[in-house]
């Protein structure tokens, strides 16, 4: 039974090194690569060349939405379906209406905000093909890696593992799905 292969890891001893192969991957043309580190590293996403994120405007649009339904909730309630005049003030009393409008913008900003990142991480996400490499556990710990996957239409076994290999990584391994 053939192994069935999900992409080529490569190993490095230090950030700089794998913000350099990262480069080097991205400038070679391949799209569906992925690197792991330790800690966050900022320039990482440069040099593998992902866009930003769409994650602010859907938490201004989540925000915008809590606004309006804030507000369109009370106008309805206190305007239209049970209109009584209450200390004076008239039906349409903005002032009162910006505590909850404020809190239901703040609401559905923050759930926009954790539900949106869990669904653009693709989480939860309990297995990933590289938990199958035994040296990745170091990558918690104090290794940094890069992958290249199958899915890249640039990608052909033997010229991609020669290419990771003049990267200068410690090591060059097969994932396997």
């Amino acid at each position: 039974m053939e192994k069935q292969i999900y992409g080529l890891l490569a190993e490095f001893d230090t950030p700089t090194e794998l913000v350099r192969a990262a480069e080097k991957v991205r400038d070679a043309g391949f799209v569906k690569t992925d690197a792991f580190s330790p800690f966050p590293l900022h320039e990482i996403d440069e040099a593998l060349g992902i866009k930003r994120s769409i994650l602010p405007y859907l938490v201004f649009a989540g925000g915008v939405a809590g606004l309006l339904t804030g507000i369109g909730l009370q106008v309805f309630t206190h305007v239209f379906d049970y209109p009584i005049i209450v200390g004076g003030r008239p039906h349409l009393s903005i002032p009162a209406f910006v505590p909850p409008a404020y809190e239901l913008t703040i609401l559905l900003a923050g759930f926009t905000a954790v539900f949106g990142m869990l669904f653009l991480n693709g989480l939860p996400q309990p297995y990933h093909p590289v938990f199958n490499v035994p040296r990745f556990a170091l990558a918690t710990r104090e290794k940094f890696f890069l992958l290249i996957e199958t899915k890249d239409p640039k990608f052909n076994y033997e010229e991609t593992r020669s290419f990771m290999e003049s990267l200068n990584p410690q090591e060059v391994f097969d994932v396997e799905e």
